[in-house]
């Protein structure tokens, strides 16, 4: 059974007003009729209504109930516009989207105010075209945002519509209607400031093109410079280290050079002080002589006497001071065959002399080379 406030009521509205009740979860279901009153049944406008009010957002459909404004459309888009975009936005929506930004000021105390909006505005005629052909933002003068709107348009009477667009790179008015204007009349002349300064927009879009092509060409060409700058850095980078190892290299190999003069420099000082500390050579005659002839590892030979009381390091040091003597090398004797304790070791920590090495009066040794192990 339908509740007492649902008299009078249409079998569609009843049905809508039950959904809103359920939609919304509003107790009151005069509360649910006056809402769809407002938004002349409109259940989807009014519930987007209630769900704005409930976010905060003000709404323009809820003026005094002697005056009520009703603005709606079949799909919900002018009141949309009306509900959740401040002016600011809308005036942004329109100049990015490069469209007409249609502005309705609603003068809540005005006598044409209400016969404006239920049927002028309320046309299908005029809803489809604001639909489809242009941004719609309304508000009461009544409310803050509406009167600082009102102060920048100075309209003289009720209704007030006002024609926005983008021209010469600014938001300007391009079309006033004042007064009250039925459906008809509100389209042509819509219609004519929209022909009339269609060229704007129009020029404006070729406009931006160019320029988002111009962006987008020069994006490309710094993106290509860029990616010419890398190679280019990355080019000086492998030619720097190239330069910086071949450097290395040759401070190296000059090192090695030095290193190998000093090391010759100090081999032949060496030898050089061998040679001045070498005893005298003793004299043919000398019974206690020994006669030596050395074979070197280019097959040369070197004869030299020694003392039988001198050390085998003395043998050592004659060798090492010749020219021709490799740098590191061991004396072997074949009789029998053994290598010659000439340096100072663990076994031989004092190298025996001639005699203890059981030498003869005359002996041939062999020189090894080990410079190289």
């Amino acid at each position: 059974m339908a509740a007492p406030e649902e008299r009078d009521l249409t079998q569609e509205q009843t049905e809508k007003l039950l959904q809103f009740q359920d939609l919304t979860g509003i107790e009151s279901m005069d509360q649910c009729r006056h809402t769809l009153e407002q938004h002349n049944w409109n259940i989807e406008a009014a519930v987007q209504d209630r769900l704005n009010e409930q976010e905060g957002v003000p709404s323009v459909f809820n003026p005094p109930p002697s005056r009520p404004l009703q603005v709606n459309t079949a799909d919900h888009r002018i009141y949309s516009y009306v509900v959740s975009r401040p002016q600011p936005r809308a005036l942004n929506d329109a100049k990015r989207e490069l469209r007409f930004l249609l502005v309705y000021l609603h003068g809540d105390d005005h006598q044409d105010s209400d016969e404006f909006c239920r049927n002028t505005l309320c046309s299908p005629e005029v809803i489809s075209l604001i639909n489809t052909r242009m941004l719609f933002w309304a508000c009461s003068t009544n409310k803050p945002e509406g009167y600082r709107v009102s102060q920048a348009l100075r309209e003289n009477t009720y209704p007030f519509l006002a024609m926005i667009m983008l021209k010469d790179r600014r938001m300007t008015v391009v079309g006033r209607l004042e007064g009250l204007i039925q459906p008809d009349d509100l389209i042509n002349q819509l219609t004519f400031i929209m022909d009339a300064n269609q060229t704007y927009l129009v020029s404006e879009r070729l406009e931006r093109e160019e320029r988002n092509q111009t962006q987008v060409l020069r994006q490309q060409q710094d993106e290509a410079y860029l990616a010419s700058l890398r190679a280019d850095q990355e080019k000086e980078r492998k030619k720097r280290e190239e330069r910086e190892r071949k450097r290395r290299k040759e401070e190296e190999v000059q090192q090695q050079k030095l290193a190998e003069e000093r090391r010759r420099r100090n081999l032949q000082e060496e030898k050089e002080r061998k040679l001045e500390c070498l005893p005298p050579e003793p004299s043919p005659d000398d019974p206690e002589s020994v006669k030596i002839i050395f074979k070197l590892p280019n097959d040369s030979r070197v004869e030299r006497r020694f003392h039988f009381s001198q050390s085998l390091t003395v043998i050592h040091d004659f060798l090492f001071s010749l020219k021709e003597s490799p740098e590191k090398f061991q004396i072997e004797a074949n009789f029998p065959r053994r290598v010659l304790p000439c340096l100072p070791s663990e076994e031989w920590p004092n190298p025996p002399t001639l005699q203890e090495a059981g030498l003869s009066h005359t002996e041939v040794l062999f020189v090894q080379d080990l410079t190289d192990e």
